[in-house]
């Protein structure tokens, strides 16, 4: 089906195991109104066995936010990405990129690069359940495949079955011989194939992702393609996303410092201790949000060491924010 409009992809932050839960997507919330947040990878089968609310469940004040899953049955696959746009999600992704051995074992993640007909029958199956996008994030090849050729082949076969979308990360992933960890930085970038395939596959949305650090270095990387996927730099230095709605989306910045963006996010935080939610899991994600700034170690410090204490409550929130002003810094 796939009517419904897609949403603006000019700048996503990528989904990350046990990082982009639904409080961090609270927190990213507060720091730009307008780029596209994904969920964790979340299986089929634990969505459609499992406990949907504690899996996938979000709020509205995240959207735009789209619904990443794993898996390779392509009838599991559509039944999780009904369930995913009856919640209410903006899209749904199919991972092919992420090589950690539990995906591999599951015939899931990076392996699919492998098998592209499987890939876009998986596609076409979600497409024909939902009303809303069903893009793909993939990697550029693994092990010894030619990227030249495991690349284009595969965005040839997804776009015979009508998806336009496509994330990929700029490295190959090797799922013999380096940790997932490694795979994410061991296997060199390359940004000219990506950019290659706009030139190869024009009428394609495709999205990079992969090794960008700083705003700068992904608008020079970008070329023709059409948008920018940040990771682990936008998680752990988050104040960048407070320049992404001028910078891509010519809109006003809602947060004008991290002093703003911590008020703003007061509220929810106080809402989920209310529930019986720990600070910690809360807090954690905002742990970089003064990196580069003066009290940031302090910042660190006082949350790391006091938020995982039980009973742990806004006060400790307010000490680690007295603790980055300049009369309490260290000498």
């Amino acid at each position: 089906m796939n009517n419904r409009k897609d949403p603006d992809r000019r700048f996503c932050v990528a989904p990350m195991m046990d990082w982009t839960d639904r409080h961090c997507r609270a927190f990213h919330r507060v720091l730009t109104r307008h780029a596209l947040l994904f969920t964790e990878m979340a299986t089929s089968a634990a969505i459609v066995h499992g406990d949907v609310e504690r899996l996938i469940g979000f709020s509205e004040a995240e959207q735009p936010v789209a619904l990443q899953l794993g898996g390779s049955e392509p009838a599991e696959l559509a039944r999780a990405a009904k369930i995913g746009a009856e919640l209410g999600y903006c899209e749904i992704n199919l991972n092919a990129g992420c090589p950690s051995d539990r995906v591999q074992s599951g015939r899931f993640g990076a392996c699919l690069m492998r098998e592209p007909e499987l890939v876009a029958d998986c596609l076409q199956a979600m497409q024909e359940a939902v009303e809303i996008p069903v893009t793909l994030k993939c990697r550029i090849g693994v092990d010894d495949q030619d990227p030249q050729i495991a690349l284009p082949a595969m965005l040839a076969a997804v776009q015979k079955r009508g998806i336009r979308t496509v994330i990929i990360h700029a490295r190959k992933a090797w799922l013999k011989g380096l940790s997932p960890k490694e795979n994410r930085t061991v296997p060199p970038l390359n940004y000219p194939l990506v950019r290659q395939m706009k030139t190869d596959f024009p009428e394609m949305e495709l999205i990079l992702n992969g090794g960008l650090e700083t705003l700068e270095q992904g608008i020079a990387e970008q070329g023709q393609l059409d948008g920018l996927m940040f990771g682990r730099a936008a998680y752990h230095t988050p104040w960048m996303l407070a320049s992404v709605d001028s910078l891509f989306f010519s809109g006003s910045d809602p947060a004008s410092s991290p002093e703003d963006a911590i008020a703003a996010y007061r509220p929810y935080i106080a809402q989920q201790l209310a529930k019986g939610v720990r600070l910690h899991s809360v807090t954690r994600h905002m742990l970089g949000l003064f990196h580069g700034r003066r009290g940031a170690r302090q910042w660190r410090r006082i949350l790391s060491e006091h938020a995982v204490k039980d009973g742990a409550g806004l006060d400790v929130l307010d000490a680690a924010l007295a603790a980055t002003r300049p009369e309490t810094i260290d000498a």
